[in-house]
């Protein structure tokens, strides 16, 4: 089984919104794991906002790249410039590294539209994520 990896900085909103999709498309073809260069709290409204999209991710932990430094990983997907530019390189040499940077909807200061906010955002990662697994997995 192939084992994928996805890197934010803090492993709060995009990179377990991005755990939650590719769980869901590559289910039973590939062990997902998400962490961040530091680690935070899992963001509610990105669980409220995945809950909308039938994705749970309440259950999901906050986790430091370095508790995953021992694992031989096919597929490294950073998804914030901190985390492509930080990236520790311990990882497998033959992964394949994939990067794109989206918007943190966690850092708007507006609470009356922060759920527009994080649906584009989710919006953008799910389908980045679906084509992810057609791309490399179908």
């Amino acid at each position: 089984m192939k084992n994928v990896i996805v890197l934010c900085t803090g492993n709060s909103c995009r990179s377990q919104m991005a755990e939650g999709y590719l769980k869901k498309y590559l289910h039973q073809k590939a062990n997902v794991l998400s962490a961040g260069v530091k680690n935070h709290e899992i963001n509610p409204k990105a669980v409220e906002i995945m809950k909308m999209d039938g994705i749970d991710i309440s259950n999901h932990t906050s986790n430091h790249v370095l508790e995953y430094e021992k694992i031989d990983f096919d597929f490294i997907i950073t998804v914030c410039d901190h985390a492509n530019e930080t990236c520790p390189s311990f990882y497998s040499q033959n992964a394949v590294r994939l990067h794109r940077n989206f918007f943190d909807p966690s850092h708007s200061k507006s609470e009356n539209n922060w759920k527009e906010l994080f649906e584009k955002c989710r919006d953008e990662i799910k389908l980045f994520c679906l084509e992810f697994s057609r791309e490399f997995f179908s």
